[in-house]
């Protein structure tokens, strides 16, 4: 069998660096055709170039490229092609490989991810944003049927669970939160958390922006999003549920009373292999529960209101996908501020809430986006309100 070839957009980052811990147990079934990134971490992105002797390496920021270059020297990488810019990082997703890991975060993955589905290549899809800000542009890219595959680990497991029947059986789909750091805390408790405090994840080790989400709930609300969208099913059918242990990572409801789960330790590597080998699952991933030992999971209702973000997740979701894109925009320019200590906690999605209600009368004109340069104005629109809100 020929070794699928993978590029890998967001190397340097959480998602990116596990799926190259997975790729170098199975070198006889990856080659690494690509890498790109955003620049910050060179020494880091040079290593990576080295070790899987990648051809080509793209970086976001144009600046970054005579160290990169500097590091790759020294890393002993050979010849390696550099480009750099936004441009340059669509052309490596749209290079034609057999798979593009979209590991980026932010809805600047967008773009990535519609020129990897029009290169024909299997989406590996780790960036949220290019559902939930995306829209139709997304799945209006001349996506083939099955083209992509979740890495969300929610995503991956509802993915998984929904073979265990067709989609006219499905009930509901029920979306698994961990709680964050401050679950079981009342609205009133979270006045003065610093972002030290937000960024102690009790069970993933995640990059900073989604580790805040994670605090708030908001990547919870984003997921509602994603997975509405992503399987065909209204929020109405969609639920989410606190699980503190993070084992079952999603499930299933079926029309007849049946719940199918998808349950394993919480790694990451998993649902990323998954991502890179479908149909297929790879072997020497991550580690299984283990039966043998007394173990208890636990599955408590969401508190409305002390984590508001779900609810107004979906309220988003039921508008239009204009409405999702301003909450995603508006909701990334609230976090920065917070761990910059400009915004309080609590500011975070009571600032995303207030720049919604400013645009809501012109976003219900017309919900659709045309292009995604109309996604990308609407979005600078979003950032500047919630910068005024949040300097006010």
């Amino acid at each position: 069998m020929q070794p699928s070839t993978v590029v890998i957009l967001g190397s340097t980052g959480s998602i990116g660096t596990q799926g190259l811990d997975v790729i170098s147990r199975h070198l006889d079934r990856f080659t690494v055709t690509g890498l790109a990134a955003g620049g910050a971490h060179v020494d880091l992105l040079a290593q990576q170039a080295a070790k899987f002797h990648v051809p080509a390496v793209a970086i976001f920021h144009k600046e970054a490229v005579p160290a990169l270059r500097e590091a790759l020297e020294q890393a002993g990488a050979g010849e390696v092609e550099v480009t750099a810019g936004p441009d340059a990082v669509i052309g490596m997703a749209g290079s034609g490989a057999d798979v593009v890991l979209n590991g980026i975060t932010g809805s600047i993955g967008l773009e990535p991810s519609i020129a990897a589905l029009q290169a024909g290549s299997q989406l590996a899809l780790a960036n949220k944003e290019s559902v939930v800000a995306g829209g139709h542009l997304l799945f209006d890219s001349q996506v083939r049927d099955k083209q992509i595959n979740p890495v969300d680990s929610e995503h991956s497991a509802i993915w998984q669970s929904l073979r265990a029947g067709t989609h006219g059986e499905v009930s509901k789909l029920i979306v698994t939160a961990s709680g964050g750091p401050f679950r079981g805390w009342k609205r009133e408790q979270m006045t003065d958390i610093t972002p030290e405090q937000a960024l102690n994840h009790p069970t993933w080790n995640m990059g900073p922006v989604v580790t805040i989400n994670s605090s708030t709930l908001m990547n919870k609300g984003l997921e509602v999003i994603e997975a509405s969208r992503l399987f065909d099913v209204p929020p109405s059918r969609i639920d989410v549920t606190v699980h503190p242990q993070s084992i079952v990572h999603s499930m299933v409801e079926f029309r007849d009373g049946a719940t199918i789960a998808q349950a394993s330790p919480p790694d990451m590597r998993m649902p990323i292999a998954l991502g890179l080998s479908a149909p297929e699952r790879l072997g020497d991933v991550a580690a299984a529960c283990d039966w043998t030992k007394a173990a208890t999971w636990t599955f408590e209702p969401l508190d409305d209101e002390a984590f508001p973000a779900v609810s107004l997740a979906r309220h988003c979701l039921e508008s239009s996908e204009k409405h999702t894109a301003v909450l995603n925009a508006a909701n990334e320019q609230a976090v920065h501020a917070f761990l910059e200590h400009r915004l309080p906690y609590l500011g975070i999605v009571d600032t995303v809430r207030e720049v919604l209600d400013e645009m809501d009368a012109e976003l219900r004109g017309n919900p659709l986006f045309a292009s995604v340069e109309e996604m990308s104005q609407l979005e600078r629109e979003a950032r500047d309100r919630a910068d005024k809100l949040i300097n006010r």
